[in-house]
């Protein structure tokens, strides 16, 4: 099994990038495909001492930033490390991709150069997220910003497979991001969408409010891109804030801190359960190789993590699954 990385996408790119891309390799069994500024790359891992076994690289100049625009993974920076890694999956020297960079642009990447699977309208990003019981699934985090009511029901499709064949789960819970869970509100898209998911061969619960999300009261939580990855952005960041206003509350004094010794092992659990990096990216559901998008943010491990999504992807064979729901024989 062979990943493509983009070792100069994302903030920590490349040091944190290759060091992920290395414990993935030993942890996972895969062989790497760095893309990049050689010299850079060589040059990084004996500053570091990271020894790049079964590592093979390729040499790309250029690097998309989170500010250029989308499409110039196709002309203005097809020298660029993401560009290189796109073609090298579209022409079979890899088996996945796996970058960090710039959304926009890996959405286009996705699209136009790995291309959507036969009758997938729109390719959506599709974040495993934690929830009171147990992970969940949104979709859209931000692909589409615009969708049409056929985009939302396909992305409940896709979610369903993915929750079955990648995370075992046995009849999904699909779910319609709304402002309430009356069938008759939301925008026309959201209503439109509701009597589409209503005859779906997928388990579709309806509507689910904001606040309900964490609960886990549905497995796959379906939204536009707009809108999903608002939530996805506001529930890391309530994350964050509800850890270091409960580590701040055991640290106000000596009797605080005493009491901490008795909680301790509930809340790194807690920590654990909540913490975004134990997934590591999201992935692009709907293109015909598997592509994740790692958090742009992430360092090594959060970046290996990301790696073991493109190989759970690849074990499952979920774009077969996908091709045979959209096309069956």
């Amino acid at each position: 099994m062979k990943i493509i990385v983009d070792a100069f996408g994302g903030d920590n790119a490349p040091l944190e990038i290759i060091k992920g891309s290395m414990l993935a390799s030993r942890e996972y069994d895969v062989d790497i495909i760095l893309t990049g500024d050689r010299d850079k790359i060589e040059a990084c891992a004996k500053e570091n001492s990271i020894d790049l076994k079964r590592t093979q690289i390729v040499d790309a100049k250029g690097v998309i930033t989170m500010h250029d625009d989308a499409k110039s993974v196709l002309k203005e920076k097809a020298d660029s490390s993401m560009s290189a890694g796109f073609r090298l999956l579209n022409d079979g020297s890899g088996d996945a991709f796996v970058s960090a960079g710039n959304t926009g642009a890996i959405t286009v990447g996705a699209t136009l150069i790995t291309k959507r699977i036969k009758g997938i309208k729109r390719p959506a990003i599709a974040s495993v997220m934690p929830s009171a019981k147990k992970p969940i699934l949104l979709m859209d985090c931000g692909a589409n910003a615009e969708c049409r009511a056929e985009f939302l029901y396909q992305f409940g499709l896709m979610g369903d497979l993915y929750m079955k064949h990648i995370l075992k789960y046995e009849n999904p819970r699909i779910a319609l991001a709304n402002n309430g869970v009356e069938e008759t509100k939301g925008t026309p898209l959201v209503r439109e969408a509701y009597e589409l998911m209503k005859k779906a061969p997928y388990n579709f619960v309806g509507n689910i409010e904001g606040r309900q999300i964490p609960f886990g009261d549905a497995d796959v939580i379906v939204a536009d891109g707009f809108t999903g990855n608002l939530i996805l952005k506001m529930y890391e960041g309530v994350a964050k804030v509800l850890m270091s206003g409960i580590k701040d509350a055991f640290m106000k004094n000596i009797f605080s801190k005493l009491s901490y010794l008795g909680v301790k092992n509930g809340l790194d659990d807690m920590k654990k359960q909540f913490d975004y990096k134990e997934y590591g990216g999201a992935v692009m559901l709907g293109v015909k190789k598997p592509v994740v998008k790692a958090h742009g943010s992430a360092d090594a491990n959060t970046f290996k993590n990301a790696i073991k999504q493109a190989v759970w992807f690849l074990e499952n064979d979920l774009i077969k699954e996908i091709e045979n729901a959209l096309n069956p024989a």
